[in-house]
Parts: structure tokens; sequence; C-alpha cells
């Protein structure tokens, strides 16, 4: 890639979101918003490329998208129109009570993720303009056709243009009701740049992961006495405390016994773990992002991979699959299990989650680890290359492949390999 191909690619991940959300906020559309940034971005990769970069991606990609959105208001003829609207929100906003956070893209995912739109429309119209993830890479984080989630996105712009949706952080009491949708988008965002979801791309994207935390804490600083904020925000930092030792220098994914744990970031795992002892000592019932924290608390509380307690990690799940019976929970509790119980048992109750998780990539992958330590070498082949088949990350895949051959090492040439369907042309 080039210098300038670099240049553009950081500033998205890093201005997106800024920048759409000043606009959102300045001119009160959604569409127009994301429309004009893109425009700014597509400029950038034409100017650049003579001009130079600029010394302040962020500031030019900004005043480049405001022109363009005031062009375009102009050439629609609705300059008075948005002009007496503007007024009157921004006389709206002077009279806001003091101490309301002033972030745009807080504002912006609250407006988002309004209780009159169904929950995955709150997800998938903040991933977009929040996250700045393209159509195709939620549509796959969805499980869903990507014209599928084209026309979700824009139905739910639509239905915040014609509902007048304020764009505001709401008020104390309207908060419970918008929470849900805030965490679940929150997560899934530090979810993409824990590891990104789309082939080709760089498998940790550190903007995400630390927009999320960023964002999680303002949400913190607004509601301090919410247990599932606090859990989320402990369950971030004990997974980003890990970002470095989770790539080898060659580029390769490590997975967590295999990781040096000395490279672990020892401040936020000793916040991360505060915050979830104070929640411990609430005395409170546990909801799903605390439960999720509090595994990780004894991940990282272990100074090796073979102290890791896994009675309590699997008395965790237990109570995770109470409060939230998924398969993808089911084959979690399963992979903890198979470390107190052993691999026989575990894979009987793996292979009971086939209909539900075909087509998830590490339910094969799991199947085939289960399968290498019975000793069912061919059959662990099998189920590498299923999982291969579904993998949607380069990394991911690349792991899964030194996995795949280590496999065919054991059978030896006599094995003929599996075709997998290309997914990377």
């Amino acid at each position: 890639m080039t210098e300038v191909g670099e240049a553009i690619t950081r500033a998205h991940h890093e201005e997106w979101a800024r920048v759409v959300a000043g606009l959102a906020r300045r001119f009160r559309d959604l569409d127009l918003a994301e429309d004009a940034a893109a425009e700014a971005f597509a400029t950038a990769v034409e100017r650049w490329a003579t001009d130079g970069v600029p010394a302040n991606p962020g500031a030019w990609l900004t005043l480049t998208a405001t022109r363009r959105a005031i062009d375009r208001i102009r050439r629609e003829g609705r300059r008075d129109e948005l002009q007496r609207e503007a007024q009157i929100r921004f006389a709206q906003h002077d009279r806001e009570p003091p101490g309301a956070i002033d972030d745009d893209e807080l504002r912006l995912i609250f407006t988002c993720c309004h209780p009159a739109l169904s929950m995955e429309a709150r997800v998938a119209l903040t991933l977009r303009m929040v996250g700045g993830l393209t159509v195709p890479e939620i549509a796959r984080a969805f499980l869903v056709q990507e014209a599928t989630m084209g026309r979700r996105i824009t139905r739910a712009k639509g239905k915040i243009r014609a509902a007048h949706i304020p764009y505001r952080v709401p008020s104390v009491a309207d908060l419970p009701a918008r929470l849900s949708g805030v965490l679940a988008v929150l997560f899934l965002v530090f979810n993409e740049g824990y590891l990104a979801s789309g082939p080709g791309t760089d498998p940790l994207r550190a903007d995400l992961t630390a927009e999320a935390i960023r964002l999680t804490r303002l949400l913190r600083a607004l509601m301090p006495d919410d247990g599932e904020v606090a859990g989320l925000l402990a369950l971030m930092l004990l997974t980003e405390a890990r970002r470095d030792a989770r790539v080898s220098p060659t580029g390769d994914l490590v997975t967590l016994p295999d990781q040096d744990r000395g490279t672990w970031d020892a401040a936020m795992i000793a916040e991360g773990h505060r915050l979830v002892r104070e929640r411990l000592a609430s005395g409170t019932v546990p909801g799903r992002y605390q439960i999720l924290a509090a595994i990780n608390a004894v991940h990282t509380s272990a100074r090796d991979a073979r102290d890791t307690d896994w009675r309590q990690v699997v008395a965790l799940y237990d109570q995770l699959v109470r409060l939230d019976p998924s398969p993808v929970v089911a084959l979690n509790r399963v992979v903890a299990a198979a470390e107190i119980d052993g691999p026989e048992a575990a894979l009987a109750s793996v292979d009971g989650l086939h209909d539900a998780l075909a087509g998830y990539h590490l339910y094969h992958a799991v199947r085939a680890d289960l399968l290498r330590r019975l000793g069912r070498t061919r059959e662990a082949r099998m189920a590498s290359d299923r999982a291969l088949d579904l993998v949607g990350n380069s990394a991911e895949a690349d792991l899964l492949t030194r996995r795949r051959d280590a496999l065919s090492s054991q059978l030896g040439p006599q094995c003929p390999s599996v075709p997998r369907t290309a997914r990377w042309d």
C-alpha cells in the first residue's frame, strides 16, 4: 500500500466517527452526514496524492465534509428549512442542564440506539455511523445478506428522520430504555477491533478497541452505579490488556494458552480486576457483561495457563448459560469443561450443538481440537477443513491452516488434501 493509501486508511480508522458525529450535530441529518463524510474521503484520495497528506487530516476531512454538506443542501433547496431547524435545536441545546457530557460520538450512539428502532437496527446503524464499518462487514457480523443489511440501515435512518428523534444524550430517566442497545453496540465495536471480521484486513484494530473503551468510560460517568456498564468496561480492559501478546512478531495470532503473560498490560488488568471485585461486593445479581468480565478476571489472574481455575470458569459459564442460553455460550462452556472432564465428554456435548452451529467456523475448530486430543486425526483434519471453509478473518485462517497442516504431517503423504473453498481472491 502506498504512503497516501496508508494515510487514508489510518484517517478512516481514526477520524470517521468524529467527522460523521460532528456533521450530524450540525445538520441533524444522518444521510447527509454519512454521504458528506464519504465524499470527503473520496476527495482525499485524489487530493492527497498530488498535494500531500495534510498536517491535520481530521481537520481537513471535517472542513471538506462540511463544505460538501452545505453544497448538497444548496443543490436540494433545503437551506432555509435546515437553517430554521438548526436555530431551534441550538436554542434548545443552550437550555440543557449543565453537567451533561458533551461528546458528539456519544450523542450519535444514543441517537442511533433510540428505543423506537429494533435492537438489530440500533446495533447495525451505530456500527455503520460510529464504528465506520462497511455494510458488508456488518452483514457478516449479523450473518445476513449485504443487501438485507443495507436496507435495514436505510430504514433505520429514515425512521430517525421521520420521527424527529433528537440528537442528544438523553435525560437520566431515559437512559435505561436505551442502555441495552448502547452496550451491545459498544461491545460489537470492541469485538471488531479485537478481531476484525473482514478478509485481508489487520487482525487487530487498536483504534476501534480504544474508541469503544473511551465511550464506555463516558457511559460509566453518566451511569456510575450501573453494574452492566461497569462489567462491560472491565471486560474490555481485561481483553485489551492482552492485545500486544495476541500477535507474534511475524504477524501470527497467538492463542491465550501460548501468550507471553509478561507482556500483558498490568495497569489495565488491575483496573479490570478492581471493577470485577466492586461488582461482586455489591451483592447484586450479575448480568451478562459482569459474568464475562469475571471469566476474564479468572483467566488473567493465572500466572500460567496451567494454573487457570477451570472449575470457577465453568461455574461462571453455568451462570451465563442460565442468563443467555445461546449455542455460542454453550460452546464456550464446553471448551472450559473439557479441561476438567476431558475431550471425550466434551466432544459429545459439542456434537449436540451441530444443528445450531454448523455454519460457525469456531464450532468446527473446537471439534477438530477435541478430535485431535482423542487421537482421531483424520476426523480432526476434516473438521479443520470445514472450519477453514467458514472462517472470515485472514489471520484466523492462517492459525487454522497451521493447525490443519500439523494434522496432515501426522497422517503422512498418503492423505490427500481436502479441497477448500477459495475465500481470499
